[in-house]
């Protein structure tokens, strides 16, 4: 019996272009058991299919994805064990707003809170506020919230008004969720430029543009453009000595979606977090550096004075008290699963490991490449294990889109993008390296770049760039 009824068609015909869209054995059972036509793209078909043809009409569109794995423009984890993956498949209809009838879920939740408050430095661990989120994005926009609602608060006799319009100070290498957030809560985006060779924003910087009506400002502890950190130290005591001569308060938000899991294994030294007085607050991405499967982040606050009561919603379970902050309600509980999982898996010794292997490729991989000539480095993979680099002062024949495109034709995907304001002279290509890209796979990456550079150097000039196409990669 046919799924879709209809006259006979004519050979050449719409109708018989979408029977031939099917392969015969994608019947139930038998090759000719009646399916005449593929089912609509646009519109719901009008009675079911057998399962196993499903999930193949779907599988097979799938294939013309790129290959997770070779995708070097993403910070998202590609790799996870196998265990870990059963964990997930485990957890996935467990709702995680519902903390009465998933308690041990909610627990695992807290104590991800608590880890990442101790491997952070939080004043009390153990009384840490924070929550997990789908990811830095909702994070960040938890944390402006916080940000604005304790301005707001310290600021009553004048806000609402139109000479106090808050403001949130951060460099122009923010992701675009900070400007997402600026324009859904009503907040002035006070954007710190590029400069020559300043691809982040810097404490001198940050502190002109502070004054009465900002909301806090926000350090990057791994820009996107190019793997740097941000100076957050120097910002800190910047901003003190604003509050010494003027009397302004403003806090500190760290970005910390990818270097929040990578400083405090490889940069030990480094001093960026809740050692801090001023940083008010934290986020991070467990589906980047975290090393688990998308979406999960992490939003942490020093202690519950940085976080208005009036945000926190309270869920009552097995006796005890949750506090939840969050803009998303509904969502699995298989990724925060995940994540203590791997704390669990890798603990602090595991997770060095995995993020200096990674480092390591990266600053492998950023030598080589400078030493083929035609590139010039901007970054080398000291920070976060990525690097940008553009072509070299006397290259002409092509440009890095060129190259970007080249090595997509090799399957993989390296992304070529401007940077922003003041900059946008600056065209870059960008390599991340994550956990599963490894030094077998940069070497692979490295002899198709070889095959590839003889025929660009060839060309008589750059082919061009697609302006719609170009994107700054914000993930």
């Amino acid at each position: 019996m046919s799924l879709h009824r209809g006259g006979t068609p004519h050979h050449g015909d719409e109708h018989d272009l979408r029977r031939l869209a099917l392969n015969p054995f994608l019947g139930e059972a038998n090759p000719v058991s009646g399916m005449t036509e593929a089912p609509p793209r646009h519109r719901m078909p009008a009675g079911p299919l057998p399962p196993t043809t499903a999930y193949q009409l779907v599988h097979d569109e799938l294939m013309l994805d790129g290959n997770a794995r070779l995708n070097l423009a993403t910070f998202v984890t590609t790799w996870m064990e196998p265990q870990a993956g059963v964990l997930m498949a485990e957890c996935r209809d467990k709702n995680m707003i519902d903390k009465d009838e998933y308690p041990r879920t909610a627990e695992l939740e807290r104590r991800c809170v608590a880890m990442l408050a101790d491997l952070w430095h939080a004043p009390d661990p153990r009384t840490a506020v924070g929550c997990s989120t789908t990811g830095s994005s909702e994070a960040c926009m938890l944390a402006g919230m916080a940000l604005k609602r304790r301005w707001a608060k310290r600021n009553a006799d004048r806000y609402p008004s139109r000479e106090a319009r808050p403001n949130l100070v951060m460099g122009a290498n923010v992701q675009v969720c900070w400007e997402k957030f600026c324009n859904f809560w009503e907040v002035e985006a006070r954007l710190v430029p590029m400069e020559g060779s300043r691809f982040h924003m810097d404490a001198a910087s940050a502190v002109e543009l502070c004054d009465e009506n900002t909301i806090g400002v926000v350090a990057v502890l791994g820009s996107t453009f190019d793997g740097s950190y941000e100076p957050v130290a120097e910002i800190c005591a910047a901003l003190d000595e604003l509050q010494e001569r003027t009397g302004l308060d403003v806090p500190v938000h760290v970005d910390g979606a990818s270097g929040a899991m990578i400083a405090p294994f490889l940069d030990e030294d480094l001093v960026w977090d809740f050692r801090l007085p001023r940083v008010a607050s934290i986020n991070t991405s467990g589906h980047k550096y975290g090393l688990v499967y998308p979406g999960v982040g992490w939003a942490l606050w020093r202690s519950a004075e940085e976080l208005p009561e009036e945000l926190v919603f309270r869920v009552n379970y097995l006796g005890g008290d949750m506090p939840t902050f969050a803009l998303n309600f509904s969502r699995p509980g298989a990724q925060v699963v995940a994540q203590y999982y791997t704390f669990l898996r890798l603990g602090r010794e595991g997770y060095r490991a995995v993020q200096q292997a990674s480092r390591d490729v990266a600053r492998g991989l950023a030598e080589r490449i400078e030493a083929l000539g035609d590139f010039h480095l901007l970054t080398r993979g000291d920070h976060l294990p990525v690097f940008a680099f553009t072509t070299a002062p006397d290259v002409s024949a092509f440009d890095v889109f060129d190259v970007s495109r080249r090595l997509r034709e090799r399957g993989w995907l390296v992304p070529a993008y401007t940077f922003p304001a003041d900059r946008e002279d600056l065209s870059v290509l960008r390599i991340v390296c994550r956990n599963g890209f490894s030094a077998d796979l940069a070497a692979l990456l490295l002899e198709d770049l070889g095959r590839v550079l003889p025929e660009l150097r060839r060309q008589s000039g750059p082919l061009g760039s697609d302006a719609a196409a170009v994107t700054a990669f914000h993930h």
